[in-house]
């Protein structure tokens, strides 16, 4: 491609920088990929619809509506996870105007580093808007939890961010999500 046909590529695929929780633009058809930015560098996400694919279009409408931007990392904990996806940051929050989503267990996929899964409570069928992203393998959460993706670039950013206190991992002063959006794979 000529150097033009890139920069209108470029220009096309780029997000408006508005302030707040502005509407934001989706990636063209095909394949996307989710980007979170965080204060470390971007981390870039597969989506996996053939094993959740209710957990995937939940996530896209979030991200369509900006509500992760700006979202901290309420609880992480060392060589497990780091979850967000809670606008109050206290875990207790989610989309209250969507109804929570039934289970979509597999067992095609195990939470190894770089799986994205989503929270909820004792009840199955309880996952909102909160999601984790693994820094280390842990075969007790299999097939007890929706896996919606895996990290595939930029984990080095998820390694940075702030842990939380033991044994729970709660957050004081806790890193953000600071934007989050769709892109073309």
């Amino acid at each position: 491609m000529r150097r033009r046909e890139l920069a209108a590529l470029a220009a096309a695929a780029a997000l408006p920088a508005l302030p707040g929780r502005a509407q934001q633009t989706q990636a063209p058809a095909g394949e996307e990929r989710l980007v979170f930015e965080l204060k470390d560098g971007p981390v870039t996400i597969q989506f996996l619809p053939d094993v959740a694919p209710r957990h995937v279009e939940r996530i896209k409408l979030l991200v369509g509506r900006g509500f992760y931007d700006g979202t901290p990392f309420h609880r992480v904990i060392e060589g497990f996870m780091a979850q967000g996806g809670d606008p109050t940051g206290t875990g207790t929050g989610g989309a209250r105007d969507l109804p929570d989503l039934p289970a979509e267990f597999t067992n095609k996929y195990r939470f190894t580093r770089g799986i994205c899964g989503m929270a909820r409570s004792s009840e199955p069928n309880s996952a909102n808007s909160q999601f984790f992203i693994m820094f280390g393998p842990s075969p007790s959460l299999d097939g007890k939890y929706t896996i919606w993706g895996r990290g595939v670039a930029g984990m080095e950013a998820v390694d940075k961010i702030k842990r939380g206190d033991p044994p729970n991992g709660i957050v004081r002063g806790p890193d953000r999500l600071l934007r989050a959006r769709l892109v073309a794979a």
